[in-house]
């Protein structure tokens, strides 16, 4: 969440499923912003072994309320591969699929910053927490099943979002985030995951002295 010009926001997390991102915002003016992420899924399930590289980038405006409160609104576009292995218990591959992956989204997000302390080990960690809500539209395109062209497929997501970030030291914070991820259509391939979860570090530079 950002708050005024200059400040910048990087994070970098994982979770259970081995999912790496990395996240990063500016406030080009004290209304202007830019956002990028990367995520990187690599994991074996089972016999099976898949693979997704995802990108995406979006502008913002974002607006300070009474009572340190912030709210910001992006729309952007992203891209990636997709790709997975199945295997029998022979560990033989029975099916390989591969395709290309297109996101266009819109995004609000919330928070309360620094109004609440965690007293923990006779120390208080400031808190700032608050919600994200995106609505996105994927397509999955250059499908291929075992080297063969076949139809691709298209989705409407739905992601509700809660996030609660405590201050360590300095700038670094610790985040944790938790939702979940509905798909509006029921595809074979192209479908909604179980739910998000993520544990990671975050660095926030440039943000006023008042502590907002």
């Amino acid at each position: 969440m950002l708050t005024e010009k200059g400040e910048f926001y990087g994070a970098i997390s994982t979770n259970q499923h081995t999912n790496f991102a990395m996240q990063g915002a500016y406030a080009f003016t004290d209304k202007l912003a830019g956002a990028g992420t990367f995520s990187s899924l690599h994991r074996r399930k089972g016999n099976n072994t898949e693979d997704i590289d995802f990108g995406e980038a979006s502008l913002g405006h974002f607006t300070r309320l009474p009572d340190r409160r912030v709210l910001e609104v992006y729309v952007g576009a992203g891209g990636g591969h997709t790709s997975r292995i199945e295997r029998n218990d022979e560990q033989l591959t029975t099916r390989t699929l591969d395709g290309t992956l297109t996101k266009y989204f819109a995004q609000v997000n919330y928070a309360r910053k620094k109004q609440k302390t965690l007293h923990l080990f006779s120390h208080d960690f400031l808190l700032t927490y608050g919600a994200a809500l995106r609505l996105s539209y994927m397509e999955l395109s250059n499908f291929h099943i075992n080297g063969q062209l076949a139809p691709g497929e298209s989705n409407v997501f739905f992601e509700p979002i809660t996030f609660t970030r405590t201050k360590l030291v300095g700038p670094v914070q610790l985040q944790l985030i938790s939702g979940q991820i509905i798909g509006f259509k029921k595809n074979e391939y192209l479908k909604a995951a179980n739910s998000v979860f993520q544990l990671g570090l975050v660095i926030n530079l440039g943000e006023g002295k008042e502590g907002f």
